[in-house]
């Protein structure tokens, strides 16, 4: 029996899965390196 993931296996579909992690985990780094560290840096200070 095939897993209903398969058709999904296509290189079209991982690479945009890819691209859209890749995209959210550097909004992430920048979201923290531009206010959540200021923001501590400014509160402890």
């Amino acid at each position: 029996m095939d897993s209903p993931l398969a058709r999904f296996d296509h290189p079209a579909y991982v690479t945009g899965v890819a691209t859209a992690m890749s995209y959210g985990l550097i909004l992430g780094v920048m979201f923290v390196l531009f206010f959540v560290v200021p923001f501590l840096l400014f509160t402890l200070l």
